[in-house]
């Protein structure tokens, strides 16, 4: 009978009579169409209820301004959200497309992380793509929970005003409270910054907007690892007592046991040998990569299709009878490891004393650019255009400027020249958002600056207007905080342009990756002498601008490099402001 049934329902062919007069039946191909679900269906990336505002723990969606099969890149608007302190529009930083809307628009209480939609990748089929359990709201909406018997709420009489982890950037998923600077019993006012928080790019302070008292801080200095939106400190109304304060009880989530039940069985099991691999040629692509998956010999499976030919639905009834689990695939030894000849396991060899390995974790910082980088790299079509400058005169105008009392560097000089050769070539001054190419109005240049958690990108404004010595003056000072992580969000993120410049590590030529939504990186290496056609030495550096060939044509990268050199040659015209060249001008 189970047979019969598993056999008719792969090939559409029950009556819902039929399926409610077997429902122990019924209950047996559930699971066996959870264990098999991921190859019928792609399997979606999740779009989540985001934290919009420091103090935010649900929202409401207004209306959704995009909708299922659209493609959406990077910047794009999903929906209107209304926070617990205005409509903001949710910007996604993916791009694919938009396969589900699980949350319509109007849709009330919306708790922060709850799963909302569901993107596939482009070339994916978005309209298969594999749902959620329908069988429990709790798989849909992930962040439901209960309270734990066991942890009932503690402390007093007094309910508090719950202080949870903020969103401090939009890629923030968690971070670390670094230092509290108020203490329980201390006066709040709107405005007051709380506590120090590391988030994935630099040290943040987070500001409140309630006023009250601090009851109670729940999670303290140095706690690492704290996910956005849980609870870390509670706060009571003035007046109140704050001593008396009611802990909450600790949660747990109800729908654990409901993901595990719904996720795909793999065999993780410690096993004696290699996995045995047949061959699998002459399989259409559906049919060859389930085989794959679950080490099985076609042969053994009797195919239903035009004269005997294997099809999908064969190869998924041969699994479910059989009850087969994915297998893992064989083993690949790691550094210090060794492979069993015997049994194709994998032993761990341990190194000499005092020749081991020291893993160093990543910083979310460097685990944010490196999928960034990643996501650059691969998705961007680079191009890239080198110049190479006579910088003689530039280092004697610096030298000259030194004995005057104003001390400057070579970089300072690039930046200078890199505004205004952005605004003289309009072109290479862009963003690439929404398959569009957006012209920016301002110069702001970003500064690669290394720090021991990764690099970070301060940026100086309206560059092309400002003099070389306050150039010199806020890089240092936005590079100094850049160091402490003591960036504000507004100082590190945006700028029109990057430059990375190597040259004080001896680096005479590298190529950069750019740095999206931006079009352009310019790459500098270090001056170096050579011997001119006439015999005599000179300063050459080398400039590599690395360019988003999407927005940026061959032509308008070459006008920029050479616009860029003129002016590294001839530096005396960077002295010179717009405000400058009017007096001058006028007189």
């Amino acid at each position: 009978m189970t047979t019969l049934l598993l056999r008719s329902v792969m090939k559409g062919g029950l009556s819902k009579h039929f399926i409610k007069k077997t429902t122990h039946y019924s209950i047996k191909l559930e699971r066996a169409s959870i264990h098999i679900s991921s190859f019928l269906y792609v399997k979606g990336q999740e779009i989540k209820m985001p934290s919009l505002s420091p103090t935010m723990t649900e929202g409401n969606i207004v209306k959704w301004l995009k909708k299922e099969g659209d493609t959406i890149a990077a910047g794009d608007v999903l929906c209107e959200i209304q926070t617990d302190k205005a409509i903001m529009s949710f910007e996604t930083e993916e791009e694919g497309i938009l396969a589900k809307i699980l949350v319509p628009s109007d849709a009330k209480e919306i708790k922060v992380g709850s799963l909302i939609a569901l993107m596939v990748s482009e070339g994916e089929d978005w309209k298969n793509v594999e749902m959620p359990d329908s069988n429990s709201n709790e798989v849909i909406a992930s962040t439901i929970e209960e309270v734990d018997e066991s942890s009932q709420s503690s402390g007093g009489n007094t309910p508090g005003t719950e202080i949870r982890m903020p969103s401090l950037s939009p890629t923030m998923s968690e971070g670390t409270i670094i230092k509290w600077y108020k203490k329980a019993g201390d006066k709040v006012a709107p405005g007051d910054v709380l506590c120090d928080i590391q988030t994935d790019k630099a040290v943040m302070s987070f500001e409140t907007e309630e006023e009250g008292i601090l009851a109670k801080i729940l999670m303290g200095d140095d706690t690492k690892d704290v996910k956005v939106g849980d609870l870390i400190g509670l706060m009571v109304s003035e007046g109140e007592d704050w001593a008396d304060v009611q802990v909450p009880g600790k949660k747990k989530s109800i729908s654990s046991e409901l993901k595990k039940e719904s996720q795909t069985h793999i065999d993780t099991k410690p096993f004696s040998g290699p996995v045995t691999r047949h061959s699998y040629s002459g399989y259409s692509p559906a049919v060859r990569s389930i085989l794959e998956l679950y080490a099985i010999d076609g042969t053994k499976i009797q195919g239903s299709g035009k004269q005997g030919k294997l099809l999908k639905g064969d190869v998924l009834y041969y699994i479910a009878q059989n009850n087969l689990s994915i297998k893992p695939p064989n083993l690949v030894p790691l550094p210090g490891e060794t492979p069993s000849k015997t049994s194709g396991s994998i032993t761990m060899v341990r190194p000499p004393k005092g020749t081991g390995f020291t893993d160093i974790p990543l910083t979310p910082m460097r685990m944010t650019i490196a999928k960034r980088l990643t996501e650059s790299k691969t998705k961007i079509p680079h191009a890239y255009a080198t110049v190479e400058s006579n910088i003689d005169l530039l280092l004697g105008l610096r030298k000259q400027l030194k004995y005057a009392g104003i001390s400057v560097s070579v970089n300072d000089f690039i930046i200078k020249a890199v505004a205004i050769a952005l605004k003289k070539c309009p072109l290479v001054n862009c963003h690439y958002i929404n398959n569009q190419v957006v012209l920016q109005q301002t110069a702001d240049i970003s500064v690669a600056v290394a720090t021991d958690s990764g690099l970070i990108t301060p940026i100086i404004t309206n560059a092309n207007n400002k003099e070389i010595d306050e150039i010199s003056s806020e890089i240092k000072e936005l590079a100094g905080r850049a160091r402490k992580g003591k960036l504000q969000l507004h100082e590190f993120q945006g700028g029109s342009f990057t430059i990375s410049n190597l040259g004080m590590f001896n680096i005479s030529e590298f190529s950069a990756i750019i740095n999206p939504p931006q079009c352009g990186i310019l790459a500098i290496g270090s001056g170096r002498p050579v011997i001119a056609l006439n015999g005599k030495p000179q300063s050459i550096m080398t400039a590599t601008l690395s360019y988003d060939s999407r927005a940026i044509s061959e032509s308008a990268a070459s006008d920029f490099l050479e616009t860029l050199q003129d002016l590294l040659q001839t530096p005396a015209s960077l002295l010179l402001t717009k405000q400058t060249r009017k007096v001058h001008v006028s007189i």
